[in-house]
């Protein structure tokens, strides 16, 4: 009989400690979920209420940290397009330098070539070649005839990158009365597109102030590109 109470007793002693080693813990602590367990990203809608367009606005500049971030996670910008390859490859360098997710994409475009002053609809060469006399004693020596796939002739008086340029010489011409006009000229051409996904908390404020605000688009998460 004594020796069964022992056993029943040394029973509860290894049952309790048993017990107090299988308990537990119930300090805080960090739990590492990988990204590929938390589904496929959600998309925004592009038609969003005022609370949400707040939201967006916080992502491109700075503040306090969009909802945008806290719905998908991340948010992704698209800048361009750019002309020359190289502009998009110095783009993507930058930024996948600094540890984020970028990729490089071309399409077909229009390309802004610049802002071309002209006279239209000189009547043959004869009167085009008075003209241009005319132009260069009033300072405008780099005009020249230009022919037409009509077969008619306009008068170049310059192509320019800026518009305050342009409209210089637009000025000068119709000063010596001469009906000059602007237009712009186009050509198309293959353009790049860098799409840049940012980290949570990190907004695109200092992509906008380093390329304007119409070379920068806001994306989904959908759109984030996959990998450097």
């Amino acid at each position: 009989m004594k020796n069964l109470l022992l056993l029943l007793l040394l029973a509860n002693i290894l049952y309790f400690v048993w017990g107090m080693l299988a308990e537990e813990s119930s300090e805080p602590g960090i739990v590492v979920v990988d990204e590929s367990m938390l589904g496929p990203p959600l998309n925004v809608s592009a038609n969003r209420d005022a609370e949400a367009v707040a939201s967006v606005g916080a992502v491109l500049g700075s503040g306090e940290p969009s909802a945008l971030e806290a719905v998908v996670g991340r948010s992704c910008v698209t800048v361009g397009p750019f002309k020359a390859s190289a502009d998009a490859d110095i783009a993507l360098t930058q930024y996948a330098g600094e540890g984020m997710r970028t990729s490089l994409r071309s399409t077909r475009g229009t390309i802004f070539v610049g802002h071309w002053v002209m006279i239209r609809d000189i009547a043959d060469r004869a009167t085009g070649n008075r003209i241009l006399d005319k132009l260069r004693e009033g300072g405008l020596s780099d005009a020249y005839l230009v022919p037409t796939e009509e077969g008619g002739l306009n008068i170049s008086l310059g192509l320019f990158g800026d518009l305050d340029g342009a409209e210089k010489v637009e000025l000068q011409a119709k000063s010596l009365d001469l009906p000059a006009d602007i237009t712009p000229r186009t050509r198309e051409g293959s353009v790049f597109f860098v799409d840049i996904g940012l980290p949570p908390g990190k907004g695109a404020g200092a992509i906008v102030d380093q390329y304007g605000e119409e070379k920068v688009l806001l994306r989904d998460a959908a759109t984030c590109p996959q990998s450097n």
